[in-house]
């Protein structure tokens, strides 16, 4: 049986050791919370189609997925949706939704509170 090291992308590793260290300093659950998702493997960390962000989401709401956003569905509501990763169809619906995609580092830069954030998936 091969010992389970975590995950070899050093983005990733990065992502998380900085997700760590702005729980610590903030003093918010969150980010850890964020870090602790994505330091899962690759399949079982979460996937997301935007029916069901539009299902879930208020208008106007901040989300983060700690995994891969998907395309599948329709948005029709303005959101910010911070992810590890999207498919190249759901950064297109969201954007033409007047909502953003950005990446969970630039969220953490922009809200180091983590303030008004949901997780999704």
């Amino acid at each position: 049986m091969v010992k389970r090291t975590g995950t070899t992308n050093i983005h990733l590793k990065g992502l998380i050791d900085m997700l760590k260290k702005q729980s610590l300093e903030q003093d918010v659950a969150i980010w850890k919370r964020i870090a602790k998702d994505l330091e899962k493997p690759t399949r079982q960390r979460r996937v997301v189609n935007l029916s069901k962000i539009n299902r879930y989401v208020k208008e106007n709401e901040t989300i983060v997925v700690p995994g891969k956003v998907l395309g599948a569905g329709a948005l029709d509501k303005k959101v910010v949706v911070a992810a590890w990763d999207f498919s190249g169809q759901a950064k297109d619906m969201i954007k033409s939704s007047n909502g953003s995609c950005m990446t969970i580092f630039e969220l953490m830069k922009k809200n180091p509170k983590g303030e008004k954030i949901r997780i999704m998936g």
